[in-house]
């Protein structure tokens, strides 16, 4: 008597298959849309992978489609996510208890403190550093300058871009070993923490609602209080008595003008750009679109500032 064992191979990707999904990745913007960002890019970089994972044409066409759902974060830190996500759709593939609403909700719980990562450590540090080294270079009548740019710049991003894919691949593998102990909960949830706090740094930087035209009250200040620039000396003589003046606090219009800007800034620094962040949040979650939340703040500006108020 014989006894049949069906041994089900389990697939993986290998390391070609993942520096294919890598090279894909260095284009994730080059389908950027107002709507869902860059989700077009990001199923175009995981193509390779689930050509691998997937046999049939309905199991590849559920992947790319569960991928074409919103993503938006820096381009370059999108790479430790897009790990990850190898990772989980392998696992999928091979069996484990992985559904859309996981692999989408770790998507979404990483690339909100990924974005705001991506910023100051590339544009506003790395970028600068080798910008500024190639013009030195480029200024002396150096063709190098250029040159080192190019490859300075390129081999430090896409070399970030490979380890950090390879970083979260690896992580994701050894995630998906406890699913039942709730692990890719804990890490979407101190994720999502992390990127309220991020969130409220970015609304303070980038949101701008000013209602400085908009005035409440003028008032004329006692003499004294004030520079008198009609009793101030001609030339340079005046110029510097006048800055000696403001800087011992005198103000330089004889009347003081306190705007609606100024009493909301005393008494919460940034409201009006965080209530127009919570607003547009809840337009989202009851599902209007973003091409209209983003043309209806557009013609909301136009008209504030036609009747003077923005």
């Amino acid at each position: 008597m014989s006894e049949t064992t069906n041994i089900t191979k389990k697939v993986t990707l290998s390391k070609s298959d993942r520096l294919h999904v890598w090279w894909r990745s260095t284009f994730l913007q080059g389908s950027w849309n107002y709507e869902r960002m860059q989700n077009g890019g990001w199923a175009y970089s995981l193509i390779p992978a689930i050509k691998k994972l997937y046999t049939t044409k309905e199991d590849r066409a559920a992947a790319l489609k569960r991928h074409m759902e919103f993503f938006n974060t820096h381009p370059y830190v999108a790479s430790p996510v897009i790990g990850v996500t190898l990772a989980l759709e392998e696992e999928r593939a091979n069996g484990a208890p992985i559904d859309d609403v996981t692999i989408q909700g770790v998507k979404v719980g990483m690339m909100g403190p990924l974005a705001g990562v991506g910023d100051p450590v590339f544009w506003y540090t790395v970028k600068p550093i080798v910008g500024a080294l190639a013009a030195s270079l480029a200024i002396s009548g150096s063709i190098v300058g250029p040159i080192l740019y190019f490859v300075v710049w390129n081999a430090i991003r896409m070399g970030f871009m490979w380890y950090t894919q390879e970083f979260g691949y690896k992580a994701g593998s050894k995630i998906t070993d406890d699913l039942s102990g709730g692990i890719l909960q804990d890490i979407t949830r101190g994720a999502s923490m992390l990127g309220m706090f991020i969130l409220a740094a970015l609304i303070e930087r980038w949101v701008v609602v000013d209602f400085s035209p908009v005035k409440v009250s003028t008032i004329k200040q006692q003499a004294g209080a004030y520079i008198d620039w009609d009793k101030l000396p001609k030339g340079s003589a005046g110029i510097k008595e006048a800055l000696s003046q403001q800087a011992a606090g005198r103000s330089l219009d004889k009347y003081k003008v306190t705007t609606l800007q100024d009493n909301l800034n005393q008494l919460i620094p940034g409201l009006m750009a965080l209530l127009l962040t919570f607003l547009c949040m809840w337009l989202l979650k009851k599902k209007v679109s973003p091409i209209v939340i983003i043309l209806g703040l557009f013609v909301f500006g136009v008209l504030m500032h036609v009747i003077g108020w923005m």
